[in-house]
C-alpha cells in the first residue's frame, strides 16, 4: 500500500513538473508580449507628450489622436481607415444616392491618390478623367504624404468652385493639369435605355437606389419594345462601376439567377463567414445577358460579374477588372466617427477570390481609340455608290410597300449598330452577341 501511494505521488508530481514544463514558456511568452504592448504603449504615450511640448507649432490633441488612429489603420491596407465625424457623414449620404464634388472613386497606391474610376455624368466624367488616372497634386499642392481621407478633403470645397487637379497617365509623356468645376453629385443608380433590340443596363453605382432602379429599367425597356418576344437580351453595363453596398450586389445577382450561391465572405475566423444564395426568379426571364467589365470595374462590380460568369448565365466582355475582393466593414465609433475595417475576403460561388487579380472576361475586347477619319472617306461613307443612285435604274417591283419599309428600318436599325461601334465599340460588339445568341433560338438552363 505504501509503494502504491508512492508510486501515485510520483505520478502526480511527474505530471505536474510536464506541465508545468509545457505551460510555464507559454505563460512566460505570453507575460513577455504583454508587457512588449504596454512599453509600446508608454513609448506612444511619450511620444505624445513631447510633440505636445516641445513641438514648433501648439497642436490639437484630438488632431494627434486621430492621426495616430489613422496611421494605424491605414498601415493594414488601402481600405481601412478612421472616419472622422464629418467624413462618416459624407460616407451616409453617399450610400443614399447625393453627395457634393468631383465624382471620382479613389483608392491609394504607393502614397498617390489613383482614380478607380470616373462617375458617369460627373464633372469629373466631363472633365475627361479616365480610371488608372493618378493624381499627384490638387491646386498645385502634393498629395504625396497625406492620407486617403487627407486628399480627398483638399478635393472638396464650395458647389461651383474651381478645382486643379495634377494628373499622370500612362500613356502620357508628362503630367498635365485639369481644371473641374465642383457639383452636387446626384447619382442616378442605373440608366436603362434600348439599343436595337437589347435592353442595355448602366450601373453606376451600388447604392441604395441600385436594384430598384434595375428591376423598373428592365420593366419600362421591355414594356417600350411589346415584351420579352421582341428583345433580344440585356447588357448590364458595369464599366468604371467602383462598387458600394455588398447586399446591393446580391440583389442585384439574385435578379437573374434562381438557385446557387451568389458569393461567400470569408474572414479571420470561420464564424464570420457568410454565404449569400439565389432566390427563384429571373427578372430577364431567360434571356442572354452580357456584362460588361473593364479596369474601373471594382467590388460590388466583380461580385455580379463573378457570380454570373461561374453560373454560366451570362458572357463578360471586356478587359480585366480592377481586384478588389475585400470587404469592408464600417464600425460606429464613440463621438459619431467610425472605423472602416477590412474584416474579410469575398469569393466567387466557383471558390476563386479576385483580390489583386480581377475578374477575367470571357471574350477580351478593348475599347479603341477613335480614329480620325479622313475626310474623302467620310463622304464616301455618307454618299455609298449603288444601282438605286444610277439615273434610269429599273425598280424593284417584287416587294410590296411594307416589305420595303421593313427592309428599310432594318437597315436603319444596322445602321444604328455601325454608328454605335464609333462611339462605343465594346457595347456594340456586347450587342452583336446577344443578336447572335438570339438567331440561335431559345436556350434552356441545361444548355447554359
Amino acid at each position: 500500500m505504501k509503494k502504491m501511494f508512492l508510486a501515485a505521488t510520483c505520478g502526480a508530481v511527474l505530471g505536474l513538473l510536464a506541465t508545468s514544463q509545457i505551460a510555464g514558456p507559454l505563460l512566460a511568452q505570453e507575460a513577455d508580449n504583454n508587457t512588449s504592448v504596454y512599453e509600446q504603449l508608454d513609448l506612444f504615450g511619450d511620444i505624445f507628450e513631447r510633440i505636445r511640448s516641445s513641438y514648433v507649432e501648439e497642436v490639437d490633441d484630438s488632431d494627434l489622436i486621430e492621426a495616430a488612429i489613422n496611421g494605424m489603420l491605414t498601415s493594414l491596407d488601402p481600405h481601412s481607415s478612421y472616419l472622422s465625424p464629418k467624413a462618416a457623414e459624407r460616407m451616409r449620404v453617399s450610400t443614399s444616392g447625393e453627395f457634393g464634388g468631383l465624382g471620382i472613386e479613389v483608392t491609394q497606391e504607393e502614397g498617390w491618390v489613383k482614380v478607380v474610376s470616373p462617375m458617369d455624368g460627373t464633372p469629373a466624367d466631363a472633365a475627361g478623367i479616365l480610371a488608372g488616372d493618378f493624381i499627384t497634386a490638387v491646386d498645385g499642392e502634393s498629395v504625396l504624404g497625406l492620407t486617403l481621407d487627407e486628399a480627398v478633403q483638399l478635393m472638396r470645397g464650395p458647389v461651383g468652385a474651381e478645382i486643379i487637379v495634377t494628373i499622370v497617365r500612362e500613356d502620357e509623356p508628362e503630367p498635365f493639369d485639369v481644371s473641374i468645376i465642383r457639383d452636387t453629385i446626384k447619382l442616378t443608380a442605373v440608366r436603362s435605355r434600348t439599343e436595337g433590340k437589347a435592353v442595355v443596363l448602366r450601373i453606376t453605382t451600388f447604392n441604395e437606389q441600385t436594384f430598384p432602379n434595375l428591376r423598373d429599367g428592365i420593366a419600362e425597356q421591355v414594356e417600350a419594345a411589346g415584351g420579352f418576344d421582341e428583345v433580344d437580351g440585356i447588357v448590364l453595363d458595369l464599366r468604371n462601376n467602383p462598387g458600394g453596398l455588398l447586399s446591393q450586389a446580391v440583389y442585384v445577382s439574385d435578379a437573374f439567377l434562381d438557385e446557387g450561391e451568389i458569393t461567400s465572405t470569408r474572414g479571420r475566423s470561420a464564424a464570420d463567414g457568410d454565404r449569400f444564395n439565389a432566390t427563384p426568379g429571373d427578372l430577364a426571364e431567360g434571356k442572354p445577358i452580357v456584362v460588361l467589365i473593364n479596369g474601373g470595374s471594382a467590388s460590388a462590380s466583380e461580385i455580379v460579374a463573378g457570380a454570373l460568369q461561374d453560373h454560366r448565365r451570362a458572357i463578360v466582355v471586356g478587359t480585366n477588372s480592377f481586384g478588389k475582393g475585400s470587404v469592408q466593414t464600417v464600425v460606429p465609433l464613440r463621438g459619431e466617427g467610425a472605423m472602416r475595417l477590412t474584416t474579410a475576403r469575398y469569393y466567387t460561388p466557383s471558390g476563386r477570390s479576385i483580390q489583386a487579380l480581377g475578374i477575367s472576361p470571357d471574350i477580351i475586347v478593348e475599347q479603341p481609340r477613335r480614329a480620325v477619319d479622313e475626310s474623302a472617306e467620310e463622304e464616301e461613307a455618307s454618299n455609298p455608290r449603288s444601282e438605286a443612285g444610277l439615273r434610269g435604274s429599273l425598280e424593284n417591283d417584287s416587294l410590296s410597300e411594307d416589305e420595303i419599309l421593313q427592309i428599310e428600318a432594318d437597315r436603319a436599325r444596322a445602321q444604328a449598330a455601325a454608328d454605335l461601334r464609333e462611339d462605343d465599340y465594346q457595347l456594340a460588339y456586347a450587342i452583336d452577341i446577344l443578336k447572335g445568341l438570339n438567331a440561335l433560338g431559345p436556350t434552356t438552363r441545361a444548355d447554359r
